[in-house]
């Protein structure tokens, strides 16, 4: 894991060594003091951010951890969640050590966690082609979304004004579920198209103000839409392999990161 300064020199400030293969995620906690990485070594792994030591790590033997998040809550940073590949979400405690919860109803690996409804809520996608809602510490879910139309979702972005939630699905669309409460409702008939994701896990991203998405794709390329028209406005070249993932600067609607299956991470303006 590999922390970059994003001004300046834009330079390396630090590697975190400690896996032996591949991580598939990482999460921050809220006040970056700590981070979480998940990865292909079956070993979840609590750091300090400031020295790079490991506090903690976390297994459950021969499964690994594809998405991992703390609860968002300043008083749950103790508590995270991680979408496993034997088809549970397992919720551990930092303090302890110990798994305080296991959401096991997926009958698929876990792709992704999104929290919502005040971070009372949280709604995971499984390689199952379904979306199952459910109460932070309670194991039973409180709603399925299951649809002819959705395909797999490996990835979910949550709009900045917490209305929307968008999936990256493997039929080369993102589609929308609108958050009414405690319930996500699919939006069935809105759809972002026109980019060429092949069956990658391709994260989006919003601009801070709302006003576009963006998405990487099989090709390395970045598409961007209009957030209220669903029209492209924008595609270019940025990787010279899938580009696998995009974000936005929280604050700087001028500036958003790549990264590609090129070993490139990339800044534009």
């Amino acid at each position: 894991v590999k922390l970059w300064e994003v001004y300046g020199n834009r330079k390396l400030i630090r590697t975190y060594i400690g896996h032996k293969v591949p991580v598939k995620d990482i999460y921050f906690n809220n006040d970056g003091t700590e981070l979480l990485s998940a990865a292909y070594d079956n070993y979840i792994k609590l750091w300090d951010t400031e020295t790079g030591q490991v506090k903690s790590r976390f297994t459950i033997g021969a499964h690994r951890a594809y998405v991992v998040k703390f609860n968002p809550d300043d008083d749950k940073q103790n508590l995270f969640l991680a979408g496993m590949s034997n088809k549970k979400i397992i919720q551990w405690d930092t303090r302890s050590g110990e798994i305080e919860q296991e959401y096991d109803r997926h009958l698929g690996p876990v792709n992704s966690i999104t929290f919502f409804d005040k971070n009372r809520r949280f709604v995971s996608t499984s390689d199952d082609k379904s979306l199952r809602i459910w109460e932070f510490g309670i194991p039973v879910d409180t709603k399925i979304i299951q649809h002819a139309g959705l395909h797999s979702i490996p990835s979910m972005t949550k709009a900045p004004n917490e209305k929307w939630v968008v999936g990256q699905s493997m039929d080369n669309r993102i589609v929308l579920f609108q958050v009414m409460d405690d319930k996500l409702r699919f939006a069935r008939k809105k759809a972002f198209r026109g980019h060429n994701t092949a069956g990658y896990a391709c994260s989006t991203d919003f601009s801070p103000d709302m006003s576009f998405l963006a998405s990487g794709d099989a090709d390395g390329k970045i598409t961007m839409w209009d957030w209220r028209t669903h029209k492209i406005v924008s595609t270019w070249k940025a990787h010279e392999n899938v580009c696998i993932s995009t974000l936005w600067h929280p604050h700087e609607k001028s500036r958003m990161i790549s990264c590609g299956w090129d070993n490139t991470i990339k800044m534009w303006f």
